[in-house]
């Protein structure tokens, strides 16, 4: 063990406790998903609800279709994704751009692709605390080249919401989260902060990369790596090629959560009423009755 090895920094080094495979599921009209967080090995990680490894080419996409009491963050890998809701808001996002959708009390949307081929990117949905899965719905939009970046030793990181290497996002977060976009170049690591009261996962998007310890083996693409407890992860790359991932982190809500598909609310009361809602477009889905997309 080379001497940096040692020299990790952080009193509890957090550990890799479940290691799964996110595997090909259809979703929508057509598209395919790697669904990470979400499916029946790891159903929910407060707050986070769900994490799809999203492929779409036209004509499949998602029509459509309602959410009420959480968050979404659209991010794209690759291609285009053309969103639009029934508030009037429209707009296409793009390679390494990121749209963070709060739904709140309602909304309704379809997000479909807007080019030849496959559109490909990240959706997670981030859970709201009660008092805020009533609010109004709100948009930030981040083109690639405002999300602010890092690079050090060979380890880069685009900050999309929270900090690393001394670089701050400016996306607000309700519920308290990290999400950061690690490109390590061979032979390179990288040692991230992390606070100890958060829960976090890593999914690894392209390369093999060793977390946590530096004598775990090695993770390769598509699983996801819930973490154990502690104020930091250490990364190393020892493969020849780039490694790269995201590791996501958030505050726990700690309230119960009952879904229903696009609803997540803390009661079945509370999910009845939803349906309710939205079936007789009121309390936040009036506008249902008359919308489509184009």
């Amino acid at each position: 063990m080379s001497e940096s090895d040692q020299s990790i920094g952080f009193d509890t080094p957090r550990l890799v406790t479940k290691k799964i495979l996110a595997k090909l599921q259809h979703e929508g009209d057509g598209a395919v998903v790697r669904r990470g967080i979400g499916r029946s090995e790891q159903k929910f990680l407060d707050p986070f609800l769900m994490l799809d490894d999203f492929s779409v080419s036209p004509p499949a996409g998602f029509p459509d279709h309602p959410h009420r009491g959480f968050e979404t963050v659209t991010y794209m890998l690759q291609g285009s994704i053309t969103h639009q809701d029934f508030a009037g808001h429209k707009g296409t996002i793009h390679t390494g751009d990121v749209q963070w959708m709060t739904a709140g009390r309602g909304i309704i949307h379809s997000e479909m692709p807007a080019g030849e081929g496959a559109q490909k990117g990240l959706q997670l949905w981030i859970n709201l605390s009660s008092q805020d899965k009533m609010i109004e719905p709100r948009y930030q939009e981040l083109l690639s080249d405002e999300i602010k970046r890092a690079e050090k030793d060979g380890a880069e990181v685009r900050i999309i919401a929270g900090e690393s290497m001394g670089v701050r996002s400016p996306v607000y977060t309700r519920t308290p989260t990290m999400y950061l976009d690690f490109t390590l170049k061979p032979r390179a690591q990288v040692h991230q902060n992390i606070p100890e009261s958060w829960n976090g996962f890593v999914y690894v998007i392209e390369g093999e990369g060793v977390f946590g310890m530096p004598n775990s083996s090695p993770s390769t693409a598509h699983h996801v790596l819930v973490l154990g407890p502690g104020d930091g992860l250490s990364v190393w790359n020892r493969s020849s090629k780039p490694l790269r991932f995201v590791l996501i982190a958030g505050q726990p809500i700690n309230e119960p959560v009952v879904q229903y598909g696009p609803f997540v609310m803390n009661t079945e009361a509370e999910i009845d009423q939803t349906i309710e809602d939205y079936h007789y477009s009121k309390n936040g889905f009036e506008m249902a009755k008359y919308w489509r997309s184009q």
